[in-house]
Order: structure tokens, then sequence, then C-alpha cells
């Protein structure tokens, strides 16, 4: 099925969905430049809608309402994706203040939050496609196609090691895990050695006694297996 037929569907699917206020938010808000992303970046991307919720309701640091032009729900990450456009903020500073306020708000509750500046994507659809596909890469390869969800290969406690090694140059020594993670000294060196089985870690000894102080991550940085 091609793309308009699709869009459509998707489209349809959502409105049905709602009442009042969120159905006319769908209405107003779903016009040219919203169209054109759909279009020109997220199916060729893609090639479906699902996870995409367009006009998607949120709240604010204030408990008040918006809605952002479309939310990506893949398990349980967001991706709040915003198309801005330089006129509707005009000489409005306040409402431009407003908005960056607000996704730095989402930002903070756990949200990755993508602003698309418009321009930018009726002249160059292909830099928006390649950071976009940079940014969803390490999701992409972490879906399933018959349930759209995340399969882990790597347990919670193994997955937050490697984050955290990546974040300190690859090297995760276990006392200083133990504090950032809030686990064991022990508890941490039993799962560094299952990364060491998995590949993922190496233990590095030290001078002639041999004694392992510290583990080097030797995976990848972007991957399904850190999510």
């Amino acid at each position: 099925m091609g793309f308009e037929a699709e869009h459509e569907r998707w489209f349809q699917k959502h409105l049905s969905r709602r009442q009042g206020e969120r159905k006319d938010a769908l209405k107003r808000g779903h016009g040219y430049g919203n169209r054109l992303f759909v279009e020109n970046i997220w199916w060729p991307l893609m090639g479906d809608f699902n996870g995409l919720h367009p006009e998607y309701e949120v709240g604010d640091w204030r408990g008040r309402s918006y809605f952002v032009d479309f939310m990506w729900i893949l398990g349980g990450h967001l991706f709040a994706i915003e198309i801005m456009d330089y006129g509707s903020h005009g000489k409005d500073r306040t409402k431009y203040r407003m908005d960056l306020n607000r996704g730095l708000f989402l930002q903070s509750q756990g949200c990755c939050f993508i602003t698309i500046p418009l321009d930018e994507l009726k002249d160059n659809p292909s830099f928006i496609s390649n950071m976009l596909r940079h940014i969803l890469a390490p999701y992409l390869g972490a879906v399933t196609e018959l349930t759209g969800q995340i399969i882990h290969a790597y347990d919670k406690t193994e997955r937050e090691l490697m984050r955290l090694a990546i974040r300190h140059h690859r090297v995760v020594r276990p006392a200083k895990a133990a504090r950032e993670l809030e686990l064991h000294k022990e508890t941490v060196i039993k799962y560094c050695c299952r990364l060491v089985d998995k590949g993922r870690f190496r233990a590095v000894p030290s001078g002639t006694s041999g004694k392992i102080y510290y583990y080097e991550y030797v995976g990848p940085t972007q991957s399904p297996d850190l999510i």
C-alpha cells in the first residue's frame, strides 16, 4: 500500500479515536509542514506509521496541556518531534521562550525532543532525513517487525554498566560504578564478569599480580543493546 492510502488510514484512525479539543487540535495541526514531514521524511525512512501519533497531547511543567506535532512511542521510549516555522514566532519572544521551555521540560522527563526547521524541511530534506536516521538508528535496530517492541539481549544492570562505561571513556571501576549505580561492589563485579563472557567487557589486569582493578567496554557506542 502506498503513502497516500496509508497516510489516510493512519490519520482517520487517530481522528476516530478523539473527541472535543483533541480532535480539533488534530484537524488544525496536521497541516502543510506536518504533512511534508510524514511524506518526505518519515514514510521513506520507516515505511509505516507504527507508533507515530500526530498532535499528541502532553503536559508542561505548570500542568497545562499542549500538543506536540508528533510523538513516536517505542516501548517505554518517547520521541517528540516538532516542526518549527520561523514565521509562527515572529517577534513574539514570549512564545519563542515558551516553546523552548517546553522542549527542555520534555527532555527532563526522559523524552527525546527533536525540532525540525520547516525551511530546512522544504529546502534540504535529505539533511533532515540523515540526521533523523542517525538519531533513531539504535532504536530502529532493536524493534521486531511483528510486535514493534524492543527485544533486550542484555538485562537492565548489564545495559546500565555498558552505558556507564561509555560515559567514562569505556572504563568501569567496580567500586566507583557501585556508588554511581547504588549497587554492592560484588554485584557490579558479577555483572562485569557476565559481560566479559558475552564479549562486551575486557578484564584489565594490573602489573605482575594480575589483579583486576577495572573493566574496559569493547562494544559499539551506538547499539540496540544499550537501550
